[in-house]
């Protein structure tokens, strides 16, 4: 059969198309095979120049079976070579180095004690010597010590249970008389290490880190505080109304805009996305630890709560942080590690805005600023009567009458002109009457009340809400101050009264759930009397006399549930005010009653009488 000529040209063309696609295909092949090996060979060069950091992988961890990183974990014997017997005499069995051993040291300083574990090259104990317990002993200040605080992860390698070497003769205890330095080194099969290098000072706060970097230069870190922080102080035992609202256990830290003071419950994130982090960390009541870079740094802290405590729901827990970020240009990773028992005068110094972990303010009122000034200003006010009669008990009643001393003109202003309004109540009574179908004439008649009498609505506004507005961050102040100020701590007041900073139970073996659930105190049955009596005299101006006598005892109930629980020097403070006030309202009261003898009031007992209605035309 004779092929056409057109199925003959159509043959070759698919014949051809065939072998140029399988051409091309072949092609394809080798240049996806060059560009795999040119990326092989990149990484491989990559990994020579800089280097990756590895660990050695165990099949299952035992810290006292981890061997060095130089080494493969399989082997627990020296590998013997095999030789022949003609090379006996030149060859030796290869000999492993030596395992590096666990060890920890304690460093102590005049501020602090701290044990480093050579696993991990991290903290695994703070002891502060500035808040001795009733025995005399000094409190440890991490919560869980296995975890510790400082663990290190680099471009993803977690290293906080990989063990670091030590030098040589390092001993195992060292007492800080001068500058002096702990190092520790980790090197992974590569030869790549990473040296963690801790300073100290005799008087310093601070522990100093650097960590540096031998055979490659890491991409990101993270520094990880697994341990939390343990509370100082103890807690009350029994069910109580507001029990725990003096612990404070907060993640803190300073966003270059303000110190702020978190409760995290979940997984929290913080300056994720912008914003720049000074110094972060934790708090309990009376101490504080922070991680603070020499300058503000775009670390991205990460807080999560655990619970430590179960047993006791006073306790509110604490938490797991880390800060991590990326290398950027740095060669080494520096910070300072900082153990601050919260003494006002003394982190103030620092100028790092440590003192407002103690007490913060809105910023949008400025509050960060003037309140935080305000409660400085109390507390230095508060040393100073103690610099002069040492017994803060004493110091705490004179700053209470210095404080009502100052307000007193605002409170006597408040006094009259509610007092001059309440004269003028029949005949504006009378007003409201005759002009009930006027409000236009009603209004022009009570303003010309006020103008024959010189009574001032809008100074009688600004004398009575004003006062109350100036005199309350004062009295807030006091509140903090007073909760919360690590200088009342221990200081006995008199006879009963031996710890301001906690309530005065006289008797434990009686107790009365949520009220006085630690045992019977004095001090807040005193406060519910005086508390009782000042408000049935405020309340005396009072029209209403079922509103009168819920009035009157409604604020002794609510301050008797949460008193019992609170400070002793809170409770003192309070009792003096109330008995400041009540001699306030005494005299005020009888400056009323001599002018009512007098005949100076001279519409009192005016009844009010009909009036003829005026109609609006």
């Amino acid at each position: 059969m004779k092929m056409k000529p057109s199925t003959l040209i159509g043959l070759i063309l698919l014949v051809g198309l065939f072998v140029w696609s399988m051409t091309m295909s072949t092609s394809r092949a080798e240049e996806q095979a060059a560009a795999q090996r040119a990326k092989a060979e990149v990484a491989q060069t990559a990994k020579a120049r800089s280097g990756s950091l590895q660990v050695p992988e165990l099949t299952s961890f035992d810290s006292t079976k981890l061997v060095p990183a130089t080494l493969a974990p399989a082997a627990s014997k020296p590998a013997e070579v095999a030789v022949t017997d003609s090379a006996k005499d030149s060859t030796k069995v290869a000999e492993a180095p030596k395992p590096i051993e666990r060890k920890k040291v304690t460093v102590e300083t005049d501020h602090f004690t701290a044990t480093f574990d050579n696993l991990g090259a991290k903290i695994s104990s703070i002891i502060v010597k500035a808040l001795p317990d009733s025995t005399g002993a000094y409190p440890e200040i991490i919560a869980d010590t296995a975890k510790g605080a400082l663990g290190l992860k680099i471009d993803g390698v977690d290293l906080s249970n990989q063990l670091f070497a030590l030098p040589e003769n390092t001993p195992e205890k060292i007492l800080v008389d001068s500058d002096q330095s702990l190092t520790f080194t980790f090197s992974d099969p590569n030869g790549n290490k990473v040296i963690r290098i801790y300073s100290f000072t005799q008087k310093g706060v601070s522990i100093q880190q650097s960590v540096k970097f031998e055979g490659f230069r890491p991409n990101d870190y993270e520094i990880i505080w697994d341990g939390g922080m343990k509370e100082t102080e103890e807690f009350p035992k029994g069910k109580s109304f507001g029990g725990g609202a003096y612990f404070f256990s907060e993640v803190i830290f300073n966003d270059m805009v303000n110190v702020e003071r978190e409760t995290v419950r979940e997984k929290e994130k913080f300056n994720e996305k912008d914003g720049k982090i000074l110094w972060a960390g934790m708090r309990r009541k009376y101490v504080a630890a922070v991680i603070k870079y020499p300058e503000a740094s775009e670390a991205t802290l990460t807080a999560e709560h655990f619970d430590t405590n179960k047993e006791n729901s006073k306790d509110p827990g604490t938490y797991r942080i880390k800060l991590s970020d990326y290398m950027n240009d740095n060669e080494t990773i520096d910070f300072d590690f900082m153990i601050l028992p919260l003494s006002w005068s003394e982190i103030k110094s620092f100028d790092l805005g440590f003192e407002k972990i103690i007490v913060s303010g809105w910023t949008w009122c400025g509050a960060d600023v003037w309140f935080v000034a305000i409660c400085g200003f109390l507390l230095w006010l508060l040393k100073f009567f103690y610099s002069i009669i040492p017994n803060y008990g004493v110091g705490i009643i004179l700053l209470t009458i210095v404080v009502r001393s100052i307000t007193t003109p605002l409170t006597l202003k408040q006094l009259r002109s509610t007092r001059s309004m309440s004269k003028l109540k029949p005949q504006i009574d009378e007003i409201n009457v005759k002009y009930r179908s006027d409000p236009q004439k009603k209004q022009a008649a009570i303003m010309e009340l006020y103008a024959k009498n010189g009574v001032n609505p809008m100074a009688s506004c600004t004398g009575g809400c004003l006062p109350m507005l100036i005199q309350m961050p004062v009295f807030f102040g006091l509140f903090m101050v007073f909760g919360r100020a690590i200088e009342l701590r221990g200081q006995p007041f008199m006879g009963w009264i031996t710890d301001l900073s906690r309530s005065d139970v006289i008797w434990n073996g009686i107790t009365i759930p949520f009220v006085m659930p630690d045992g019977i105190a004095i001090l807040p049955i005193i406060m519910v009397f005086t508390t009782y009596f000042q408000t049935k005299q405020s309340m005396a101006s009072m029209t209403d006399p079922a509103q009168q006598k819920m009035m009157v005892w409604m604020m002794p109930i609510m301050m008797f549930l949460f008193s019992a629980v609170m400070p002793s020097g809170l409770v003192l403070y309070w009792i003096v005010s109330n008995l400041w006030g009540i001699g306030q309202y005494a005299l005020v009261n009888r400056s009323r009653r001599l002018e009512e003898e007098q005949g100076s009031t001279k519409l009192k007992g005016k009844k009010v009488q009909d009036a003829v209605i005026v109609k609006k035309k």
